[in-house]
């Protein structure tokens, strides 16, 4: 957040936050990186907000529009291919991929509208459409379905190996993380201690997956899930990392690379709500968290190694 109280994309490397500023109006948001560190988000104008990429060289770019009014780049590969999703004339909503050209990737089974969450460096990407998790590749849409008995499922991210991670409505009718593969299929991830709600925001090629999940309080935590079993980030803390929690109203754990590096959002000793950068250390298997703000904490965390 700026000193004007609007809230910019940033960029943090070599230990440096870099604002990325707007595309002319007060706010954005960045929600994808490739290996290349290009970014890419959404951005307001003056009126209207548009997907964007970003390069250090280059600052932000206007991704355009499917003919409608706004749009929103999600996901980019390590080629440089953008998924994300626009309105389009009719006033519905198509997922896109872009390549230099914002393509319309149109719907899924009859219906109306269409989101893409996520690409890997196969260019499959992953989305919801018709109430269902798909898969699009090659110009076609797979239906990936939901939890049995269930109307709703989306995806948010996919791995190299095609492992799918996202959200389906459970028997419970809340929405459960879940993981897909064409081999088990859609798979339940459950919650943390009690909680009801819970979603998948990003996966590793490791298979690692992170999101959030009310707990028995309601809080919404940050979540690994690791070797079969899902835990709060937070427990995992050692006494250096005493009064931090690693929960937000949205998104506590937004996505995990293949170093088993972890971003999302919690709130310090003070309760002040910062981004996070949670690192792993090579002795014996622990973490460090980097918390950007007024200064940078560093604190271990435990992790439990795959099985």
């Amino acid at each position: 957040m700026t000193s004007g109280g609007q809230t910019h994309a940033f960029i943090y490397s070599g230990g440096v936050m870099t604002d990325m500023g707007t595309l002319g109006g007060n706010n954005s948001q960045a929600l994808g990186i490739n290996a290349s560190g290009e970014v890419v988000g959404v951005a307001d104008l003056s009126s209207n907000s548009h997907a964007f990429s970003y390069t250090t060289a280059g600052g932000m770019v206007d991704l355009g529009t499917l003919g409608g009014f706004n749009s929103q780049a999600n996901a980019i590969n390590n080629s440089g291919v953008i998924t994300g999703y626009s309105s389009v004339a009719s006033g519905h909503t198509h997922a896109f991929s872009y390549n230099g050209t914002m393509t319309d990737l149109g719907t899924m089974g009859g219906s109306l509208d269409s989101t893409a969450y996520g690409i890997n460096n196969s260019g499959v990407i992953v989305g919801q459409s018709n109430n269902h998790m798909f898969s699009y590749s090659g110009g076609v849409y797979t239906d990936l379905g939901n939890l049995p008995g269930q109307a709703y499922a989306g995806a948010s991210d996919i791995n190299s190996a095609g492992e799918i991670v996202g959200a389906s409505q459970a028997p419970s009718s809340s929405d459960h993380a879940v993981s897909y593969t064409t081999a088990g299929g859609m798979v339940d991830l459950g919650t943390i201690g009690g909680g009801t709600i819970s979603t998948a925001k990003g996966i590793n090629d490791l298979g690692d997956i992170v999101g959030d999940s009310q707990n028995a309080s309601g809080q919404n935590m940050a979540f690994i899930y690791d070797g079969g079993v899902m835990y709060d980030l937070t427990s995992l803390l050692d006494s250096s990392g005493a009064g931090w929690v690693l929960t937000a109203p949205s998104t506590a754990a937004g996505g995990i690379n293949d170093l088993g590096q972890i971003v999302g959002t919690g709130t310090d000793p003070l309760g002040q709500l910062h981004a996070y950068l949670l690192t792993p250390v090579p002795e014996p298997t622990s973490m460090a968290l980097l918390v950007g703000g007024a200064g940078a904490l560093g604190v271990t965390l435990y992790r439990r190694r795959r099985s």
